[in-house]
């Protein structure tokens, strides 16, 4: 089973569990999500009306800490730590998970002292031993550890919650790369119409090529023919050609010496 599959199964028994619950009941089924070792989505739980219901009351804390972990960050937490129940251990490493996973939606390439000061590590080997034994292994993030560049190289990493308005700038994202795909699909279009003409007029010189080169050709062959009946008509004359037995037969003339 993959981790969206155990998420699914996970949100759908938390939420049914949050929906039969009020009030301060709702305080041990929020540290058990909180704590789960295979649940990183929260927002179906917040939505749940028992949940929302508590905002206002003694009883918001519970609301409140859903929302650090659908949303926020280790760094958050340690803003208004003084609001919140005190973490337990399960819950910490949690939260340095989603931090994780927050860094990772806007940038791909990590620097190991923007995660070691985001997570409160004190070293390389701690950082490196958190990323590939509670990250990678996890399965929320897949990735390179560069020890020379010092940086983890981000491939893939599950996504969180939407936060409050973010859905609307995700839209105006996808609506920009819509626009660009189109106007890429244009181009393209537009180049195979221009390399279909190329073609098209490659073909056509081609052949106005080929013509010219048999024309000339059986211009050649027409010369060839010509200039070999010429001679012919020249070696069939009377007389044309002396004959070589005639010539030797002919007495020779004996020069007199001049006195």
């Amino acid at each position: 089973m993959d981790i969206e599959e155990k998420q699914a199964d996970l949100i759908d028994h938390f939420v049914k569990q949050a929906s039969a619950l009020q009030g301060s009941a709702l305080g041990p089924l929020v540290a058990e999500a909180t704590s789960h070792p295979s649940l990183f989505a929260f927002s179906e739980i917040l939505t749940v009306p028992s949940v929302l219901q508590v905002e206002g009351t003694t009883n918001s804390v519970y609301l409140d800490m859903l929302r650090l972990f659908a949303h926020g960050t280790w760094s958050d937490y340690k803003r208004i730590s003084g609001h919140l129940p005190q973490l337990v251990p399960e819950q910490i490493l949690k939260l340095k998970q989603l931090t994780v996973l927050t860094l990772a939606e806007t940038n791909k390439v990590l620097p190991y002292d923007q995660l070691m000061k985001e997570l409160d590590v004190t070293n390389v080997r701690e950082l490196e031993d958190f990323l590939i034994n509670e990250c990678m292994y996890a399965g929320i993030v897949r990735g390179k550890l560069d020890q020379l560049r010092r940086c983890f190289e981000v491939q893939f990493a599950a996504g969180r919650d939407l936060r409050p308005g973010q859905l609307g700038s995700m839209i105006q994202t996808l609506s920009n790369w819509l626009a660009t795909s189109d106007n890429l699909l244009l181009s393209i279009q537009e180049k195979i119409k221009w390399a279909d003409s190329m073609g098209e007029l490659d073909k056509k010189h081609r052949k106005e090529v080929e013509d010219r080169v048999e024309e000339v050709k059986k211009s050649l062959s027409l010369k060839a023919d010509v200039d070999f009946r010429g001679h012919e008509e020249i070696y069939s004359e009377p007389g044309g050609v002396m004959d070589y037995e005639e010539d030797r037969s002919r007495p020779k003339r004996r020069r007199h010496p001049i006195p």
